[in-house]
């Protein structure tokens, strides 16, 4: 049977996450070594999950919020991405590479149903925006992004794309850790991220145990 295929990052960086009836794996490798955003090797990452048996994938990604009623705390299940900017990355070579990318909506909708079984409460789509990092983006890019998309991150477009390329379904579910630069009152700081990440840690660790036996099913 085809497996269920786990991609965590930053909101659970260091923290023992459990394989049962899925495959996890940490995009940005092993606790011993951090791999940054623009480095991380997407096509092997998404092709050790193809190797494991898996058919899907639930990526967590950690996001800053492009829109002040979307606080930290919050979960939004993207529907759509921009990354115009992004390095082209692919696993494909010739015609095959031009295809239409996104996030698999039937598969969205079955992540969508197993967290509405959880504690959480996770907002129905959303444009991610992806930026190159692994900077944090200036207030002025921020206004940018801000007027097309609704939360901000640095992994997931790219990872969507190499996913589909490779037949696995892909959805994600982001946890806004901090408000993007300029975007609220006080000025954005790492230690301010740092501690929305730690804070938002538990209720992602308790709304991931009640859905993935669901959506391993």
């Amino acid at each position: 049977m085809a497996r269920l295929g786990l991609i965590v990052g930053s909101s659970l960086r260091g923290e023992e996450v459990p394989e049962r009836a899925w495959e996890v794996l940490q995009r940005h490798g092993e606790a011993s070594a951090y791999v940054l955003p623009h480095r991380i090797d997407h096509v092997a990452n998404m092709r050790a999950l193809a190797d494991a048996g898996c058919d899907r994938a639930l990526a967590i990604g950690s996001v800053g919020a492009l829109r002040p009623e979307l606080g930290p705390g919050t979960f939004v299940c993207p529907d759509d991405f921009i990354a115009l900017d992004a390095e082209p990355v692919t696993a494909l070579e010739g015609l095959e590479a031009h295809r239409v990318a996104g996030f698999d909506e039937e598969w969205r909708a079955e992540v969508l149903a197993a967290f509405a079984e959880t504690e959480a409460e996770v907002r129905d789509g959303g444009v991610y925006w992806q930026a190159r990092g692994p900077r944090l983006e200036t207030p002025a890019e921020i206004g940018l992004a801000a007027a097309y998309a609704d939360v901000i991150g640095m992994t997931i477009a790219t990872e969507c794309v190499v996913a589909g390329e490779l037949g696995i379904r892909y959805a994600a579910v982001c946890v806004v850790d901090n408000f993007a630069n300029g975007v609220a009152d006080v000025e954005l700081s790492m230690d301010e991220l740092e501690r929305h990440r730690e804070e938002n840690r538990t209720a992602l660790q308790e709304a991931l145990d009640a859905a993935l036996p669901r959506l391993a099913a």
